[in-house]
């Protein structure tokens, strides 16, 4: 019984050691996780692509754009640039995709049914989305959806860009098409043309 007793102690100190011997793993939480604890006091923002700050990411950094949050943001706005409008000191409220030609470089067939909405989607998709990583919204009519995949940036006239696909769901037809756009202000997205 002594020798149990004293097999069990010694176990149980050896396992305390180990347990006491190795430092707790602190880590940055994942740059899905909503701002809570140590983001939300140290680092309240999201990096964009052309290094702003911005203040929300409406989903875009999880995979989905939050097109209800989004359409509330450009409802307020007046005007389609919001990227530029918000003055200094103000936090940035959206990016945009700025340019009402959307079909005539994307394709008549996805950018038909494209509000400012959509645009905002895609705008802020193009600010926070990591090459490869793609961005899912639901469009303003029934079984209509897209997805914005970034897939490399470049620069072109100082400016940087980034290549992507748009791909639109309707009704169980998808269409997907390539394109780039270039960040022409503050917030704001233009689409290059062929």
């Amino acid at each position: 019984m002594f020798h149990r007793t004293r097999t069990v102690s010694a176990t149980v100190a050896l396992a305390l050691s180990v347990l006491l011997a190795v430092p707790a793993a602190l880590a940055d939480p994942p740059a899905h996780a909503p701002a809570h604890g140590w983001r939300a006091k140290h680092d309240p923002y999201y990096l964009g692509y052309a290094g702003n700050h911005w203040e929300r990411d409406y989903g875009v950094r999880a995979g989905h754009c939050n097109r209800n949050e989004v359409a509330t943001v450009v409802g307020a706005m007046v005007g389609g640039a919001i990227g530029s409008t918000v003055g200094e000191g103000d936090s940035k409220l959206i990016a945009i995709l700025v340019g009402s030609a959307i079909g005539a470089v994307i394709g008549r067939e996805i950018g038909r049914d494209m509000d400012s909405s959509d645009r905002a989607c895609i705008g802020h998709a193009l600010e926070l989305a990591e090459d490869g990583h793609g961005v899912r919204w639901s469009g303003a009519t029934a079984g209509l959806s897209y997805e914005l995949t970034p897939t490399a940036g470049f620069e072109r006239s100082g400016q940087p860009c980034r290549q992507f696909t748009l791909l639109r769901q309707l009704d169980g037809r998808s269409r997907k098409e390539a394109g780039s756009a270039c960040r022409v202000g503050n917030g704001e997205w233009q689409l290059l043309g062929g």
